[in-house]
């Protein structure tokens, strides 16, 4: 009998979505936050190239504030929640794309809305990739186990770059030089560096 083949985590933009959660402005003084949000604004920014949708959620807003402006979002109408998880309040979006196979996840807190939203959506069967630099913690060490526990339980990490280089995939493609445009300046530094250096044990 043939051994099954483990999901390889290609992404493709006909049956990928964007989820975009709780940048908001009370949250501006957790560690990495201005960098974490420059990337996911990048990420939103290919979305619309290459006609992937994306949804965003915003953490009881009453308290905790707008999603910041400089995310770029304005044109996506925010799903308020008290769930940690974004799924619930995004439900509607999901049941309408039954193509839809790859979640690429940004946002905040890692340990506990990103955590949460990828443990649900590993639950429907889809496949989740982490975008690492796109999402962080006020503890870098709840940033670190969490993005630990998500790989145990079967969700992809990833650079935003490399996703959005598979999400294009082809020079040749009538967007790529848009695109590159976006990508030709590496993501800024966001302490990655410094959870994985030293072969760390979480990560073997």
């Amino acid at each position: 009998m043939a051994a099954v083949r483990p999901a390889l985590g290609r992404v493709l933009p006909g049956s990928s979505m964007l989820f975009l959660c709780d940048m908001q402005e009370k949250f501006r003084h957790v560690v990495y936050f201005r960098q974490i949000v420059s990337v996911a604004a990048r990420m939103l920014k290919v979305a619309r190239l290459l006609n992937v949708p994306a949804v965003l959620t915003e953490q009881y807003p009453q308290g905790l504030g707008p999603t910041v402006p400089e995310l770029g979002a304005q044109d996506l109408q925010p799903h308020s929640k008290t769930c940690l998880s974004m799924v619930p309040v995004v439900q509607q979006e999901l049941d309408a794309r039954p193509q839809l196979r790859s979640v690429l996840l940004c946002g905040l807190e890692t340990q506990a809305c990103i955590l949460q939203t990828a443990l649900d959506l590993l639950d429907r069967g889809l496949q989740v990739h982490v975008v690492v630099d796109a999402c962080t913690s006020r503890s870098q060490v709840d940033r670190l186990v969490a993005l630990s526990r998500m790989r145990q339980s079967g969700a992809f990490l990833s650079t935003s770059e490399g996703l959005i280089l598979q999400l294009v995939g082809d020079a040749a493609h009538p967007q790529f030089k848009e695109v590159q445009k976006l990508i030709k300046e590496p993501s800024p530094d966001s302490g990655l560096l410094g959870l994985f250096q030293d072969q760390n044990p979480l990560f073997r």
